[in-house]
């Protein structure tokens, strides 16, 4: 059965103009954890809102010091199989675009360029004050500086957005770094938060990318975020055909006319070379 759904998908993504919409399933073979799982049941797991970020400064000094422990976990993780296809699928001018709910960047690690990151990325720092852009790496050396018996955990411990539990006398004296650029504004990763919204700049650029797509292509997403699923009913709105590829079951799948429910690496690694073999080389 699964050969007749990639041979099919395969004619779909053949055609070219394919929207790529990826979620945290398509980097859980690099090591980075997801945050249902194939079950569809959401692991445990209190990610910080907005509003707690910015109206709390014990918050920012729990996220931070959480998020400081798991950081090299997130940076250190490669592109797996999954991303390389698309990339590949993307070199050989078969993409409309490529929009992901993922933020850590292997998309662009594995050379797809470019990408939209619908919820930001955890490489960038944004000042709540000044709004400078810094890099996460130059923060984690002053934390580093700030903190040097910070606890450096375990890979297992890292959850989906990066960070670890702590101890509660670890979070207490964590040290914080503030902007340089404006000398002691609050700083935040780059990253949309539970309670934030999406820039409307960056939402009416997807949607405009669904308009001119002839496919979309859900890769590891349930889809239960409704910034993400929002662009799975426009296109059925607009009678552009949803394709998902997900372990387990998605918000989509009522909107989907083909479902391929199977670990994404392989499926994408096959799918990209049955593609290839339909249309030779870079278009």
């Amino acid at each position: 059965m699964r050969a007749q759904q990639l041979s099919r998908l395969a004619d779909l993504v053949a055609g070219g103009e394919v929207l790529v919409l990826s979620g945290a399933g398509l980097s859980t073979e690099s090591g980075i954890p997801d945050y249902r799982g194939p079950t569809g049941q959401a692991r445990p797991a209190t990610p910080m809102t907005y509003q707690e970020f910015t109206g709390s400064p014990s918050s920012r000094q729990r996220y931070w010091a959480r998020s400081h422990a798991g950081w090299r976990r997130i940076v250190g993780a490669e592109p797996n199989a999954g991303h390389r296809a698309v990339a590949r699928l993307q070199h050989r001018g078969l993409l409309s675009g490529i929009i992901t709910q993922n933020v850590d960047g292997l998309h662009q690690a594995a050379g797809a360029h470019p990408v939209i990151e619908l919820h930001g990325g955890l490489d960038r720092v944004i000042c709540l004050q000044c709004k400078a852009i810094s890099e996460r790496d130059e923060l984690h050396v002053r934390l580093g500086e700030l903190n040097p018996l910070a606890i450096v955990p375990v890979p297992e411990a890292v959850k989906p957005d990066g960070d670890v539990d702590l101890a509660e006398a670890a979070v207490a004296d964590f040290r914080l770094a503030d902007c340089l650029d404006c000398g002691g504004g609050p700083l935040k990763p780059d990253v949309v938060f539970f309670g934030e919204n999406v820039p409307a700049d960056r939402v009416v650029s997807c949607y405009q990318l669904v308009e001119r797509s002839r496919l979309l292509l859900v890769l590891g997403s349930s889809l239960t975020v409704a910034s993400g699923f929002r662009f799975v009913r426009r296109a059925a709105q607009l009678g552009v055909p949803v394709a998902i590829v997900n372990q387990g079951a998605t918000r989509g799948d009522p909107y989907a006319e083909l479902l391929i429910d199977a670990p994404l690496g392989t499926v994408l690694t096959e799918l990209e070379q049955n593609v290839t073999g339909l249309v030779g080389g870079l278009r």
